[in-house]
């Protein structure tokens, strides 16, 4: 096998987790996939080392997770604004987006919808709320190691995780309770 199939073997390996990583922390998904693409020509670099490298799975995620901080930071001034906007504008229309429905006849299905669904919703809340929240409960940091990444107090990564898990909690309740029996 030439280095460039196995540089793609390992690129079909691993995608999906870089991806899933950087669109859960931007929620938006050609920003996501410039982070992706670009945690990717950093592997490609390092490509000699990391190929046999049993943490390489952690590399990438931390790659990728300092790579969606760093953009997020670099736009933190319109986390606001936009956020505002799309508050306002889910208050006005919410009714109008659509979740995946689960299904009764297949558990397996049920779970797969479920998530989907939280995923959906978490990309729905805004940025000061999502990123903490995500960096907690998905990536596993401490409430210290988030608010040295965001460059914030304790209480502030507290305060941001209570609430996003409160907005949250709101859109799934709502959603449940839209779906058919």
């Amino acid at each position: 096998m030439t280095d460039a199939q196995k540089f793609e073997a390992f690129l079909h390996n691993y995608q999906n987790m870089v991806f899933s990583t950087a669109m859960r922390l931007t929620a938006n998904q050609s920003e996501a996939e410039d982070i992706t693409q670009e945690v990717f020509l950093r592997a490609y670099e390092r490509f000699g080392e990391l190929q046999d490298s049993p943490s390489v799975g952690g590399w990438l995620k931390t790659v990728a997770r300092n790579l969606s901080l760093n953009h997020l930071s670099r736009y933190r001034s319109r986390w606001s604004f936009f956020s505002e906007i799309a508050r306002n504008e889910a208050d006005d229309e919410a009714g109008e987006i659509e979740f995946a429905s689960t299904s009764d006849v297949h558990a397996e299905l049920e779970a797969g919808d479920r998530k989907e669904l939280v995923e959906q919703a978490l990309q729905t809340l805004p940025a000061p709320q999502r990123v903490p929240l995500v960096l907690f409960h998905l990536e596993g940091l401490q409430y210290d190691e988030i608010a040295e990444q965001l460059g914030v107090s304790i209480g502030k990564v507290k305060t941001d995780i209570f609430r996003g898990r409160e907005a949250l909690r709101r859109k799934l309740s709502l959603k449940l309770d839209e779906e058919p029996s």
